[in-house]
């Protein structure tokens, strides 16, 4: 029986020996922690403020959205307030620098938003631009874009606008919508002069209300559910609103939160290599207590018991940090956020990060604590009665069980999901064990074929890293995965970029004209064409919907069983498709084939694209029936094709044979190629000013966009994969100081055979230099895999890395290891053998 009185006390008088090196064990662990505190608090208090401020995201308690009018609702007369909205992307320009930019126009009618508001510079602005004359507010982005003040003009259609203010941000706005879709708000009263409103404009009609407060909206909508669903009315609710981003913010959370556990992870596999430097040094200390009558089981309880009160400082450390650190987030995610988020302390989460600390300090020490139980009498005449394989000890195989699934259960808790926890999991171990794998199979390779010709600095230097307590291996293994976290988001980051920036290859096109009407398909390509600019694409697109597929109509669809339902997306949307007889560039036929229309009365084959036959249940041979305008088209299916979005292209889900659609209503698009970014601003320029209705997508403008996305995204990526690298530079620092102590022991024998305190110098910056170039290098190699596989199996892409990227991480977490291997050793190198043997 273990008597814990005298365990404490025989743990608190060998701490206070090894308080600093023990100090060292949980430091690895203190930034995953605070890592883990911090976002769990952000998410916590982000919820809390979603919650709280859930009307503001919508500025309604009840939005109706239509691709149509609107029209008279059940709904308008129980209502307090009633404000209507029509947007649609429109070009816009600056009559004072002849510029222009896709934006998308929001046409106000009411005194929207009815909670929070259009928060505007000047404030007043917000209210006075409705009343009376043509203002409009303009989104900051694009007041800093074209350089424009409060007071200049903007031309939106036909119409020239006052700008009355400069709009900071509307209700559920974010950073990056703001980004991709800039606004300009007008008054409703002005939206058919601007001439913007035609066939074919991809328009919205909103409709928002305030209710009173004993009338509730979830009740409302599900009382009218059936006669919105067959107007194809869309209807959104605080409630609805909340849930939603709610949702996407738990995502987001939980995702940064495994990034914080990895570095937890990282810094616990610094815990167990310095535990198992640690339990080394002991084993004499233990065979002497055995001796003495102690049990294994109770001297392993000594040092249990100093690991896990260093453990739970390190957690309360580390939680007292992430509690700090969540008062910086906001700063970092504030592109993202909706809602403005107020920090406070989240005791639930400090309480969590605490014990998720001390639980993997208990998983991570065990394994190599399990060691003493081990240690006999013998081994303190024979040093190796100590030493205990791990295959040979099923205890310690439980602990890597346990870890496995503290893991597994640490991630299915976030991601909510047995599979998705399970492909974490999975990663996370194969990781560790290709660069454990890496790590060993260097240093048997080094101690197999050592070349005995190497000038003797190298030699030893590369000797060094498979000597006795050598911390080769858990280096490799935490600071390579930090490498790769790093790695691995410079090559996605810059593979989608490259993919992007399709305007500056030579036979991409990089603008596209639309909105087109049919009488001015002429005289547009005469513009172009005026210009010296090719043609590239002139396409026809129709717009229609969908009556019944088989003869299943939406109605006899709702009724059929909820397993053997089609997607009510596929009723309800809204198909945009062009004819023709043949495949483009983007296109590839996989089965059937196209079949032309020669007479009237010929069947009208169609081809689908593969990927949504697929989400949707279309097969060949399928019966569909198309709505144009009010005119049903009966349609088989007779091809599928795989076709490439991601190509500058005119692309289609759906495509009809010619002599079918010729007589529709429609809209058309224009590609072509610009030479450069002045000619593509001095070609849309004028056909903003000649044809007002018409939008110009200037690629090359769109790439910019993208890239600032990107980096905005990459950002915080880059923040949360910071934690990772620093946690593995505090095991790096912590293995350095722990190896110390065998370093003097290497420095004596070397100085006592002759070695100058150079030729010592050298060994050991040798040695850091291998250590930070293979640890550095293989979390490279594994990024590169990484970055193979998510091109190849999540983004469709060609492979490119980013080796300018990749080389100046591996030179910095390189140079970094040196530095502080030379730091730490240089007071022993300047010693005599002497002086070292009397300090210890």
């Amino acid at each position: 029986m273990v008597d814990f009185g005298w365990v404490l006390k025989m743990a608190v008088r060998d701490f206070r020996k090894n308080f600093s090196r023990l100090l060292l064990f949980v430091s690895s662990m203190v930034v995953g922690i605070a890592a883990l505190v911090g976002i769990s608090s952000f998410g916590e208090n982000l919820k809390k403020d979603i919650d709280r401020q859930s009307k503001e995201l919508v500025g309604a308690d009840l939005v109706l959205d239509k691709s149509s009018p609107i029209g008279e609702q059940p709904t308008d007369t129980l209502a307090v307030q009633v404000a209507n909205e029509v947007n649609f992307a429109s070009m816009v320009a600056f009559p004072a620098t002849d510029e222009s930019r896709l934006t998308q126009v929001r046409a106000l009618e009411g005194d929207f938003p009815f909670y929070g508001q259009l928060e505007t510079t000047p404030a007043e602005a917000q209210s006075t631009f409705r009343k009376g004359g043509r203002k409009a507010l303009v989104e900051k982005i694009l007041m800093a874009q074209f350089n424009a003040e409060v007071g200049d003009s903007i031309k939106v259609g036909e119409l020239t606008f006052v700008i009355e203010g400069e709009l900071q941000k509307a209700p559920g706005q974010t950073g990056i919508t703001a980004t991709v879709a800039p606004a300009v708000y007008i008054p409703m009263e002005y939206v058919e002069a601007t001439g913007l409103i035609q066939y074919g404009s991809r328009l919205k009609y909103q409709r928002y209300y305030q209710l009173a407060d004993e009338v509730n909206p979830e009740e409302l909508v599900k009382k009218y559910e059936e006669t919105w669903e067959s107007e194809k009315v869309d209807a959104d609710t605080v409630e609805d609103r909340r849930r939603r981003t709610g949702r996407s913010f738990d995502n987001l959370s939980n995702f940064l939160s495994l990034v914080a556990f990895i570095a937890l992870l990282l810094g616990c596999v610094g815990v167990a290599s310095a535990v198992n430097v640690f339990v080394k040094e002991k084993l004499a200390s233990v065979a002497v207590l055995r001796c003495l009558g102690v049990t294994a089981w109770t001297a392993m309880a000594i040092y249990l018991v100093q690991i896990m009160i260093m453990g739970l400082a390190g957690s309360v450390l580390g939680a007292l940090l992430g509690t700090l650190l969540q008062f910086v987030l906001p700063a970092v995610f504030e592109d993202f956020l909706p809602v403005e988020v107020n920090v406070a302390v989240s005791w639930g989460s400090v309480g969590f990060g605490i014990l998720t600390g001390l639980l993997v300090s208990l998983l991570f020490a065990l394994l190599p604590l399990l060691k003493i139980r081990k240690v006999s009498p013998m081994a303190t005449l024979r040093p190796d009665e100590g030493e205990t394989k791990i295959n040979k000890d099923a205890l310690r195989w439980g602990v890597i069980a346990g870890i496995l699934i503290f893991v597994f259960g640490f991630s299915y808790l976030l991601l909510n999901g047995w599979k998705e926890a399970l492909g974490f999991t999975g990663f996370v171990v194969f990781a560790f064990l290709i660069l454990w794998s890496v790590a060993l199979g260097i240093m048997w390779l080094i101690k197999r074929f050592l070349p005995i010709s190497l000038v003797y600095p190298v030699r030893q230097s590369l000797a060094n890293l498979y000597r006795p307590n050598n911390q080769t291996v858990a280096l490799i293994a935490t600071i390579g995965l930090g490498t790769a976290m790093i790695s691995t988001l410079f090559f996605v980051q810059n593979q989608l970029l490259d993919e992007a920036k399709f305007a500056d290859k030579e036979d991409q096109p990089n603008m596209l004209l639309f909105d087109i009407q049919t009488h001015q398909v002429a005289s547009v390509l005469e513009k172009v064409e005026s210009k010296g600019l090719p043609v590239m694409q002139q396409v026809p697109i129709v717009t229609m919907g969908l009556e019944s597929i088989n003869g299943l109509t939406k109605k006899a669809n709702e009724e059929l069983p909820e397993e053997e339902r089609r997607s009510r997306g596929l009723y309800n949307r809204e198909f945009r498709v062009t004819y023709r007889d043949s495949l483009i560039d983007s296109e590839r036929l996989l089965k059937g084939e196209l079949r032309r229309v020669v007479n009237p009365e010929d069947s009208v084959f169609i081809s689908v694209d593969q990927g949504y036959a697929m989400r949707t249940g279309i097969k060949l041979g399928d019966e569909i029936i198309f709505n144009v305008q009010g005119r049903p088209i009966t349609t088989y299916v007779g091809s599928l094709r795989d076709v490439k979005f991601n190509q500058v292209s005119t692309n289609f889900l759906v495509l009809f044979p010619d002599n079918v659609l010729n007589n529709a209503p429609k809209f058309h698009v224009v590609i072509t190629k610009t030479k450069n970014d002045r000619q593509a601003a001095d070609m849309q320029a004028e056909i903003v000013r000649e044809f007002p209705n018409i939008s110009v997508l200037n690629l090359g403008a769109i790439v910019e966009t993208l890239e600032e996305i990107l980096g905005k995204i990459s950002f915080v990526i880059q923040f949360m994969a910071f934690f990772s690298i620093i946690t593995g530079i505090l095991v790096l620092i912590s293995s350095l100081i722990i190896s110390k102590y065998q370093r003097m022991r290497e420095s004596i024998l070397l100085r006592t055979l002759g070695a100058d305190s150079g030729t010592v110098n050298k060994i050991n910056t040798l040695e850091y230099f291998f250590l930070g170039s293979l640890a550095s290098l293989s979390g490279v190699l594994l990024s590169l895999l990484a970055t193979f596989l998510l091109s190849k199996f999540v983004f469709e892409l060609p492979f490119r890395g980013a080796y300018e990227e990749a080389f100046i991480v591996y030179v910095c977490i390189t140079l970094l290891t040196v530095i502080l291997g030379w730091l730490n050793g240089r007071n022993i190198v300047k010693m005599t053998p002497m002086e070292i043997l009397r300090g210890n």
